[in-house]
């Protein structure tokens, strides 16, 4: 227990800074931004092709049984 609580204790100050004096452009602001749409956007296209492309696969399965049916 003892050997966790150095770690931990230095964990929570780095997490705690006491002022940050740093500056923040509109460059990095924008890159930033950008690059956090661009995870998101990512993410949403995996969800959707993850989900989409069985649904496709299935939907195509049912019309040539439907169209097997009529004939």
């Amino acid at each position: 227990m003892q050997s966790m609580i150095l770690p931990l204790v230095i964990l929570l100050v780095l997490m705690a800074p006491d002022q940050a004096d740093a500056y923040v452009g509109p460059g990095l602001g924008a890159g930033t931004i950008g690059v956090i749409l661009g995870i998101i956007g990512s993410l949403f296209i995996a969800l959707f092709a993850i989900i989409w492309y069985p649904l496709k696969r299935l939907f195509k399965k049912k019309k040539k049984q439907s169209q097997e049916t009529e004939q």
